[in-house]
Formats: C-alpha cells, structure tokens, sequence
C-alpha cells in the first residue's frame, strides 16, 4: 500500500483541468471534494458539508470514492441518508454501487477520479485520457473500477523469461501447481508460486506469440494469442494495477488500452471499438510431478527472472486463497456455488458452460455438450486438473474407452488406436464469483 502522504500530495487547484470543464458550480463542488480527501480534519468535515449541501443521489460515487481514501464513519452517515441505505464502509457502498448501475454519476466524478488516480501513480495517466473514461467511453462503469493496491507495472510480467529443463528445478515440490501449456510441440511449465507474483508472461510457444493472463483475486489463468488479425506485431501485455470486480485489468503496451483479463477484450482506449477477442489457447493446471511425469521433455521456469521475490510454496496470496472472503468487492450473481469454489470454464462456439471443481472428486471422465459442441472432461479436483477434448458423437468410459478401444490422452488430443483425434478444447480454472459475474447469465452450469 502507498502511504497517506503520498496519496493525498499536491495541490487540488493545479488537477482540476478536464475538457469543457468550466461551470463554477462543477468547480466549486470538485474543490469541496478535494476538501473532504484533505489530510486535516477540519478540511475535512467543511469538504463533507459543503457536499451535502449540494445534495443528489448523483453525488453517491462521489462519495464512495473519497471513503476509500479518508475516515468513514461521517461519509457512512452521508452516503445513507443519499441513499436511503444502512451499509457500512467502501466495500459494501461499492457493492451497492454495482448492484445499482441505473444511477448515473454527478458529471465531476471523472475528474475527480482521475485525480485520485494519478495521486497514487502519475504513470497511470496513459490509462486516464479524459476521452476514454468519459461517461460512454468505457464498455465497463468507471464507478466499478478501482484500484488494486499497485502502481502500473507493480506487479511486473515475465516476458520471454528464463526456462530450464526439468532436471535442473531442483526447487519445485513434486506437489507444486504448475501451469501446463504445450503448442507445436514445444511443452513448459510454469508455476503459480511464481507466476502469481508476476500473473502475466508474453512468449512465443511453438512459433505461436501468447499471454497467459493471471488473476489471483479470480483464481484465473487464462492462456491467449497474442497476434491479432490486421495488426503487424504480437500484443505485449502488463498489469495496469487497476481492478473490475475483482479482477484484473490488463494493459497492451502498445496503445495503452485497458482490458478485462477475464474475457480477452479491450474496455477502454484506443481499441474499445475494435471488435477484437483475443482467442484461447489450452491451459491446464496441474501437480509438477504430474507434469514432468507425462511430458519429460518439458522446460518449466527457472527462478531467475530479474526480480526479488519469495517464491517458496504456498507463499505468494496465501491468507487470501486460504479464506472464503474477497480481497475487493464483486457482487456474486449465480447462487450456484459459494463465491470462491472453483469452477472449470469453457466458451465455445454457440455458448459456454461450467463444471463445478467437485464433480472431478477422485478423478472422473464425464461427456457433456456446450453450446453446438460436444466434449469430454477428464479432471482432478484435488489438482484442479481439468482438460476438455472435442469428442464429436463418441462416448467415452470411465477407462478413456470408446466401444471397447481406449484412446491416449496427450495435451493436444485423445488419439484412438487407429489414429482417429479428439482435438483438445480451450477452457480454465477461475472462482465461482468470477465466471458467474462475467458469464453466468450467458452460461450454462453442470449440476451432475
């Protein structure tokens, strides 16, 4: 965390420019605003009243932005009596803020925002042209986008990192989760202790430019391509330190757009508009010794990565994969599940489908169909171990068999004793509240 010092620096009067911002009125209310974040308490209690004497339920945001910043037992009192509400504190108004999108915000909360913003980071910026946060602008509510606790690049991606070959890893654990990608051939391993220090690498795996993107908050690491139609070079990804709901907003360093990590599209930036969805390539999540065992040739991560990190097991969000509760508020949608149990996820063409983690207990093949295709699931729960494979009209056995003939289960197909494939299907991991607030209402869901 930045300390207070930092956060509230500067003078409020040199970071009110915005475009067409003129109406002494606006102006007025933003000074009130920069008040009510003021580091004296005096400032403060004569920004909260001249707030209120401006009224408006418009003014909510507003309000729910400076409590993430300053004590908020008056603002609590504020926000109720706007709202009509008895919640308590900045996650909860941000909750009730998510849960009530048809109320618009006061016309000064963007740059007000930005302000608090760029207090905390002068890099981010690049993320903050006032024509791409402007109300519309954005495929997500700027109200809903928040801060992380990092400054752009604070948590920094491994890009083309060092690799060494299996027998020289001495420092993973036979029961370390890795992640498991294999393309053209060309098998790696990458680690969650490591990778959820970094949560992003950009490399080129089989001649194929990719970026797995990992959101520890959502529990969700999702492998794309990089090299995208009409474009000349691969995206190079970073983490923006902003969050939506809970989950990470990933940034292209070329333009600077904003994405939603969780759906492989821009929301804010110079390509909102372009219509672009990076698409998926397979993924697994598997225990090391799993791994090596079944691609001896893998290359996996070496500790080397030019940055001072502890990257012993089970060290990296410890406490927060351990509880139950949410780092940063997100509203859950589906009943289904509790909010952080794993779901495995994949959207194909004509829909999308979760299976709920459990229905893999002790290892289990189950045939299902998602959207015009027909797969099979061949998963661990106890690894999170989870691979889909397009079956097309076969049935497959608890065994892998089909009439009688068991196939081989390979990263990239299950092959039939006469050479016949079951190509293997995009699809991750991620919590519950992740995959439901993104796609439940989009989605079917497994119930065994």
């Amino acid at each position: 965390m930045i300390s207070r010092r930092l956060l509230l620096a500067g003078s409020a009067a040199g970071m009110l420019a915005r475009p067409g911002f003129a109406a002494d009125d606006d102006k007025a209310l933003l000074d009130s605003l920069f008040r009510l974040v003021s580091r004296n308490p005096q400032q403060q209690f004569i920004g909260l009243q001249e707030v209120e004497a401006f009224g408006g339920i418009e003014l909510a945001s507003s309000l729910i932005l400076a409590s993430r910043f300053t004590r908020a037992e008056a603002l609590d009192a504020a926000l109720q009596k706007l709202t009509g509400e008895n919640r308590r504190g900045w996650f909860d108004w941000m909750l009730w803020q998510e849960e009530n999108p048809q109320i618009a915000s006061h016309p000064v909360y963007t740059a007000f925002k930005r302000d608090m913003f760029l207090r905390i980071d002068p890099q981010f910026d690049v993320f903050l042209d006032p024509a791409h946060i402007a109300p519309g602008a954005m495929k997500i509510r700027f109200e809903e986008v928040t801060w992380g606790g990092v400054r752009k690049d604070g948590i920094p991606s491994l890009d083309n990192p060092d690799l060494i070959a299996a027998g020289d890893a001495a420092y993973l654990r036979d029961d370390d989760l890795v992640f498991g990608v294999a393309i053209n051939g060309d098998v790696r391993a990458y680690p969650l202790r490591i990778m959820g220090w970094h949560e992003m690498f950009n490399e080129v795996i089989g001649g194929v430019p990719v970026a797995l993107a990992y959101c520890t908050l959502c529990g969700a690491g999702i492998l794309f391509e990089t090299q995208v139609p009409g474009r000349a070079k691969p995206l190079v990804f970073g983490s923006s330190g902003f969050l939506y709901r809970s989950n990470k907003l990933m940034f292209d360093r070329e333009t600077h757009s904003l994405w939603n990590q969780f759906t492989g599209q821009p929301v804010s930036g110079a390509l909102v508009d372009s219509d672009i969805t990076l698409v998926q390539r397979p993924v697994v999540i598997t225990e090391w010794a799993s791994w090596k065992r079944d691609n001896p040739g893998t290359r996996v991560l070496s500790l080397r990565t030019g940055h001072d990190r502890d990257y012993g097991s089970g060290v990296v969000y410890k406490s927060y994969f351990a509880s139950d509760d949410l780092m940063f508020p997100a509203v859950l949608q589906g009943e289904s599940l509790a909010q952080k149990d794993y779901v495995f996820g994949v959207r194909a063409p004509g829909g999308a489908k979760a299976w709920p983690l459990s229905a893999f207990e002790g290892g289990r093949v189950i045939n299902d169909t998602v959207g015009f295709q027909n797969l099979v699931l061949i998963g661990d729960a106890a690894t999170r171990t989870v691979r889909a494979y397009d079956r097309g009209t076969a049935r497959f056995e608890a065994d892998l068999s089909v009439d009688g003939q068991i196939w081989t289960q390979t990263e990239d197909a299950l092959v039939a004793p006469d050479g016949t494939k079951a190509p293997r299907v995009a699809g991750h991991v991620a919590y519950w509240f992740a995959w439901a607030g993104y796609l439940g209402d989009r989605a079917d869901f497994y119930e065994g």
